[in-house]
């Protein structure tokens, strides 16, 4: 058996740990300083004021509700801590393709490319990195680690959730928000790659788990995945199709130009909903075409993220 043939034929990656590392030193180590920093410092506790001491770190809000002067003491943390977070949903593996590659991406494609991306950047800061894969029940964790094992064994899942392909799963994105948000002691740089579908929640459960993943002072980056010409733009030839539910099953018949219009503003809508939540508890949100270059994305991204850290 050929096995990188089968891989190919499966449709995954052929070397996701090689790809990762070209496109990260062919576009992003162009950027002149590394666009992920360690946290310079982190509040520990409140410690009474002694005359003589530098007023810089006393406590204004504080001393207004108690009348004493108290100074706020930090802790230096300079190692950063990342976890990557996957929706392995079946609606992240549309549209299906016979191989990926990063010229050609679906969802969960760009999600497990971009993944290896920022890891490799990681990998050359020594810092640790995590990840948790969920669909419609919690597939994989693992906490942050730097090692060269770990990093190899993170890789190996990306590449088998590609692989393996959608198997029908459902999304149950707020329930297991929640429940990885729990697991996140430390403070850390989190990544979540979904397409935010789940027909079966309210909007404002997916926001409130967003919001719970700002708990313990996490920087959140979500990236929200799409393929805008469809999913988007609802751009299908208008003849009679029947459009099937990836994840429920369900069918209806229609041509698109009769809901095109209907349908873009309703996505418009709630993607501009979305950014507003984003914004709202200062969630960076990123949105990524998979029409799009991954490398350009990624390389906007972190310029931007240079210029306000």
């Amino acid at each position: 058996m050929d096995l990188q043939e089968q891989v190919h034929k499966a449709g995954g990656f052929t070397n996701l740990e090689l790809l990762a590392r070209q496109v990260v030193e062919g576009y992003i180590s162009g950027i002149h300083k590394s666009p992920f920093h360690g946290f310079s410092a982190e509040f520990a506790e409140h410690k009474i004021y002694n005359n003589g001491e530098s007023t810089k770190h006393i406590d204004w809000k504080l001393f207004a509700k108690t009348d004493k002067l108290y100074t706020k003491r930090y802790e230096e943390e300079t190692n950063l801590r990342c976890h990557l977070i996957v929706d392995n949903s079946a609606s992240m593996h549309y549209p299906k393709l016979a191989k990926q590659e990063v010229s050609s991406l679906n969802k969960i494609g760009f999600s497990a490319l971009a993944s290896a991306c920022i890891m490799q950047i990681m990998k050359r800061q020594r810092d640790a990195v995590g990840l948790s894969v969920y669909s419609d029940e919690f597939e994989f964790y693992a906490p942050e680690k730097g090692s060269e094992r770990h990093h190899h064994m993170l890789l190996n899942t990306l590449n088998d959730l590609v692989r393996k392909g959608s198997q029908g799963k459902a999304t149950d994105t707020h329930k297991y928000l929640h429940q990885i948000a729990e697991k996140l002691k430390k403070r850390s740089l989190v990544f979540l790659f979904t397409d935010m579908f789940q027909a079966d929640a309210e909007e404002t459960d997916l926001f409130e788990a967003l919001r719970h993943l700002k708990y313990n002072k996490h920087e959140v980056v979500l990236f929200h995945v799409m393929d805008e010409k469809r999913e988007l733009s609802f751009d299908f030839d208008n003849v009679p199709r029947r459009f099937t539910d990836v994840e429920t099953g369900a069918q209806v018949d229609l041509y698109s130009e009769n809901v095109k219009e209907n349908y873009k503003l309703a996505v418009e809508d709630y993607i501009n909903t979305l950014k507003l939540e984003c914004a709202r508890y200062k969630i960076n949100y990123v949105q990524a075409d998979t029409n799009k270059k991954l490398d350009k994305i990624l390389t906007t991204y972190l310029v931007e993220r240079q210029k306000i850290g």
